[in-house]
């Protein structure tokens, strides 16, 4: 009897277990859905379009040749895989092409410098610019600098602030004393106030003091937006018109502060060659899946195609775009007759207040009207970690149950909110909530990704974690392939806004705002 018991407890604990197994693995047991994760995992092509796309064909700044050559190649590739494309253009924005950038020091030594000119930074032509480098002084007021501007004919200027350390924080936290930590912190604050109140007391901004600079005769402008990471520098846009703008590393940038400092007087030759071409067009790339029973029905993929070029732009957005890219393709074979048109954006001018997207809006209402939903991935190489409702009302009971196909090793990291807070600015998927879409950035894991690869020179292939990305495929063709086969298009209706704690009144939901087409630059 005993032994008839305890068989019989195995039998119900197997069968719990074999029940848990089922219910775990049901996710997967529709044929598309399977299908999907088996194609992204054995067949992946990710590899294969990541080096095309940074390796060969590089960084992708708006109004260069290489943003003109990712688009093409982006058609060319989505035609190769049955998928109709085209690009849309929206705007015009300056035309400019990197050359060679080559930094030495030659007084009081000789060194070479790690550096580059700054996006669309003006030329020094072959020969270069040799002369000498000096900061900016103290400065007690307006007039104060007008008369040291009279002092600068000829010089290169150091327009950054000076940092007392190149260590990260983690480095001072984990070695330090507690007395050496609270000294590099207060001498950290201490340097960035002064710079700050110098700055101010020049009577310009950040943004234009280099054209003070420019028009006293200053010959370059040498910078180093460090970013807190070793080897790590933001690379932004000259602030310049007529003379070169070059970031270095905050390494070489240091030695030359203090040698001007310390009255050293440093002399550097600088070759920083580019090509003007004037006004060029801007696009952004659009293919599509054609619907099958609701052709003029949407669901929208969405990543921004553009840039900085410091680098490579491989997670910012590279790796949404290859997201995008593979999702496609893998829906093109496995899902070739989807319910609504899946359609994706890969838009430009994004890094200049979301241009291309905003263009899109504007010029399809036909497509924004029957839109179901969009899905943004922007943010880096992690796997995705959270989705926000975005303020629409309805958001947790369409995306809880297209999140319930998603395979639990992947659905297991993401944290929802609902209905949310309609995001800000930050990315495309802002151009739709503003139009009063359903539109959800896919927000991924950090990887450091706000300090190490963002925007800096360090943004290259090898900072891709493929495993992460292959798992956001997975999760963007399902989310789409549900959102396709929905019944109905879902709820648009949105939460009544809460007060903002910090002006007592109600927050307001995005407003629409109208593209740069012009080509003139905001910054």
């Amino acid at each position: 009897m005993k032994k008839i018991f305890i068989i019989a407890i195995f039998s119900v604990i197997f069968s719990y277990s074999q029940s848990r197994n089922s219910l775990s693995q049901n996710k997967i047991e529709n044929p598309i859905i399977s299908s999907i994760v088996d194609e992204a995992t054995n067949n992946s092509q990710l590899e294969n379009l990541a080096h095309e796309l940074f390796d060969v064909i590089g960084p992708r700044l708006v109004g260069t040749p290489q943003m003109q050559k990712a688009h093409d190649w982006a058609v060319s590739k989505y035609s190769s895989w049955g998928i109709a494309a085209f690009n849309h253009n929206y705007g015009i924005w300056k035309g400019w092409e990197r050359g060679i950038t080559h930094i030495d020091m030659l007084e009081p030594r000789i060194r070479t410098l790690a550096g580059r000119q700054l996006a669309w930074s003006p030329s020094t032509k072959k020969k270069g610019i040799t002369a000498e480098v000096v900061n900016l002084p103290e400065i007690e007021s307006s007039q104060d600098f007008e008369n040291w501007l009279k002092k600068i004919n000829g010089k290169f200027i150091l327009v950054s602030q000076y940092q007392p350390t190149g260590r990260p924080d983690s480095n001072w936290e984990e070695f330090a004393t507690p007395e050496s930590l609270e000294k590099i912190k207060s001498q950290r604050r201490d340097a960035s106030r002064k710079w700050f109140f110098n700055l101010r007391n020049t009577g310009y901004g950040y943004r234009d003091i280099g054209q003070a600079f420019e028009n006293a005769g200053a010959v370059g402008l040498i910078s180093s937006y460090w970013s807190q990471v070793p080897g790590a520098n933001k690379v932004f846009y000259a602030r310049t018109k007529t003379i070169p703008n070059i970031d270095i590393n905050l390494e070489d940038y240091g030695t030359l502060y203090r040698l001007a400092n310390s009255g050293k007087k440093p002399v550097v030759k600088i070759i920083a060659t580019s090509k003007e071409y004037g006004s060029v067009p801007t696009f952004n790339t659009i293919a599509q899946i054609k619907g099958f029973e609701k052709p003029n029905e949407y669901v929208i993929l969405s990543a921004h195609f553009d840039s900085w070029d410091g680098a490579q732009g491989s997670t910012d957005n590279g790796t949404g775009t290859l997201v995008m890219l593979e999702a496609m393709r893998i829906l093109k074979k496995i899902y070739p007759n989807p319910k609504r048109t899946i359609l994706v954006g890969h838009w430009g001018g994004e890094e200049q207040g979301l241009n291309g997207s905003r263009a899109f809006v504007e010029d399809y209402p036909k497509i924004i009207e029957n839109t179901q939903a969009v899905f943004n991935q922007d943010n880096g190489t992690g796997r995705v970690v959270e989705l926000n409702g975005q303020g629409f009302l309805h958001s947790q009971k369409f995306l809880t149950r297209w999140l319930s196909a998603v395979p639990n090793n992947i659905s297991k990291h993401i944290k929802t909110e609902f209905p949310g807070l309609p995001g800000g600015g930050g990315s495309d998927y802002a151009s739709f909530v503003a139009a009063g879409i359903p539109a959800f950035s896919l927000s991924s894991l950090s990887w450091d990704y706000s300090r190490f690869t963002w925007h800096t020179n360090l943004d290259t292939y090898d900072k891709i974690v493929f495993d992460d990305v292959r798992s956001n495929v997975i999760l963007t063709a399902i989310l789409a392939y549900k959102a396709s086969e929905e019944e109905e298009l879902v709820s648009r209706e949105k939460r009544e806004m809460p007060i903002d704690p910090r002006t007592g009144r109600k927050r307001d939901w995005p407003k629409k705002s109208k593209p740069n087409r012009d080509g003139t630059n905001p910054y």
